[in-house]
């Protein structure tokens, strides 16, 4: 039988063990949280302010980058302290709290971007009966759904994590509390934690990625029914940036997720995970600012505006 022992905190080895790299990854991932925060909330106050984004696409991705906020935030300040600290450790309790945000918040990403492509389709697809369809009313449900379901399947999976037990072995090979290297150093509990991880996640990827898929094939097949090639470039450009965002975020996740934790899977998901957590977050702003004629001149009229305040 294996010797369980009572777990109070874990060690998180980080990127690299080599100190010589610590203070530059410091500098580096202080940057790019910076940017998130200051590209996302920025997008969020521009949303908020501008007459011209007052419609069902930006009221979603104003919750998309509400999300990446948090999500970056959830992760990059713990491994900012650790890596200029000797200890490197996380308290069971903050293990936890950080797996239960960590997945929630992803779950409603997941959705959030299903939700938007969806809203694409029946702006695209349905231009009629847009404005009935996507009713605000509307929309507040779309979005409510995400963080009501996100936040109720975290909490299960965070109980089956809580019971993975260990045998002395407190190092996690990463910078945060993520299920594959906790599955990887735990002695019981696992075949449980791991099943139910590949299937939950596989299900989720699943459902989400057929309504994008599903979308996405009748924005097709709609734009090239269209006469106008000015109407075909407008349609495809508004579809560009969300596209990217999709396959970036589900690219990362899907590699992370749907393999069984090994040394290899593992070492590898850390080098991965740093793309969900900090890049893709600092970048969707990006993303949908330079590829969207809207959201460009929101921000000229709110720089005129300011200008003229002063």
């Amino acid at each position: 039988m294996p010797n369980f022992t009572d777990v109070t905190e874990f060690v998180l080895l980080g990127l690299t063990s080599r100190q010589e790299f610590q203070v530059l990854f410091f500098v580096i991932f202080l940057v790019v949280y910076m940017i998130t925060l200051l590209g996302n909330v920025g997008m969020i106050i521009l949303i908020s302010i501008s007459p011209q984004l007052q419609s069902p696409m930006y009221f979603f991705l104003s919750h998309l980058s509400f999300v990446d906020v948090w999500l970056s935030s959830n992760v990059t300040p713990k491994m900012l302290e650790n890596l200029l600290s000797e200890t490197k450790t996380i308290s069971y309790v903050g293990c936890l709290v950080q797996c239960y945000f960590f997945i929630a918040l992803v779950h409603v990403e997941v959705y959030i971007l299903a939700v938007m492509a969806f809203d694409r389709y029946m702006a695209i697809c349905k231009p009629l009966l847009y404005g009935s369809r996507m009713s605000r009313i509307v929309c507040v449900r779309l979005i409510s759904a995400p963080y009501v379901y996100g936040f109720s399947v975290s909490l299960i999976c965070t109980l089956w994590t809580h019971g993975l037990y260990f045998c002395g072995n407190f190092e996690i090979n990463h910078f945060y509390c993520a299920d594959p290297p906790l599955i990887k150093i735990a002695c019981g509990g696992v075949h449980i934690k791991e099943y139910t991880m590949i299937v939950i996640a596989g299900i989720n990827f699943t459902y989400s990625l057929s309504v994008v898929f599903t979308s996405y094939a009748l924005i097709v097949v709609t734009v090239l029914r269209m006469r106008s090639a000015e109407g075909r470039k407008k349609a495809f450009s508004t579809c560009g940036s969300h596209l990217t965002a999709v396959t970036l975020f589900y690219g990362t996740l899907i590699f992370m997720y749907l393999r069984r934790p090994t040394e290899e899977s593992v070492e590898q998901g850390k080098m991965v995970a740093v793309f969900y957590t900090t890049v893709i977050p600092m970048l969707n702003p990006m993303i949908y600012s330079l590829r969207n004629k809207d959201v460009r001149e929101a921000v000229n009229k709110a720089i005129a505006k300011a200008n003229v305040g002063q």
